[in-house]
């Protein structure tokens, strides 16, 4: 069985995309977040999937990073998946888990991303570029925001949009889609990194 670990701040849409889609081979063993009262935590109940909070100090209710680390460890993880995650992940996560920790961003890095861009902070930013195409984009993380090597891409045409909010709905259609197929190859390990570049065997 492959593992894989959900972290969210929000709703949790890319979180219910993923268990409504993924084989039967691929499991979700935790739903983490960094809010007590994460609105995803309610589909991670409605799946009887283990809940955790977690936090770099020390407050009630929060595990920190080391104990979820050593929680991975005991369980065998395969992979963490960031859908919708707002806060840094710490170095030491990233040491642990070096290409085994993927981000889902809603727009075409390198473009619109860094500290600060995420949400419609990203499509408000879009928007007023006047930019015609937006996106997906899966990456790798690493120390640094929205820098590492990236995974996966697709476009969409926002040429006719009125508002970020349509800019928001037509990349959300396309996150529901792209992230739990990446899963997937992961999963079938057809996954790798050739020549500084990610490649996605058939």
């Amino acid at each position: 069985m492959y593992k894989i670990a959900v972290f969210v701040s929000g709703k949790g849409s890319n979180l219910r995309a993923i268990l409504n889609t993924i084989p039967n081979n691929i499991t979700v063993v935790g739903v983490i977040s960094d809010k007590l009262d994460c609105p995803a935590f309610s589909i991670a109940d409605n799946y009887s999937i283990p809940k955790f909070c977690v936090s770099e100090k020390p407050k009630i209710g929060y595990l920190q990073y080391e104990d979820l680390l050593k929680h991975f460890s005991d369980i065998n993880l395969n992979l963490i998946v960031l859908a919708g995650f707002l806060k840094k992940i710490p170095d030491v996560v990233v040491e642990q888990y070096e290409n085994k920790i993927i981000n889902i961003h809603p727009a075409l890095l390198p473009s619109f991303g860094g500290k600060g861009m995420y949400g419609m902070n990203v499509h408000n930013a879009v928007f007023n570029r006047s930019c015609q195409v937006s996106g997906v984009t899966i990456h790798f993380v690493d120390k640094i925001f929205d820098n590492g090597k990236i995974i996966a891409q697709e476009s969409v045409n926002i040429s006719g949009v009125k508002s970020p909010k349509e800019i928001a709905e037509k990349v959300l259609m396309i996150e529901h889609q792209i992230l739990p197929s990446v899963i997937e190859k992961f999963a079938q390990n057809k996954i790798e990194i050739i020549d500084n570049r990610v490649n996605i065997r058939n």
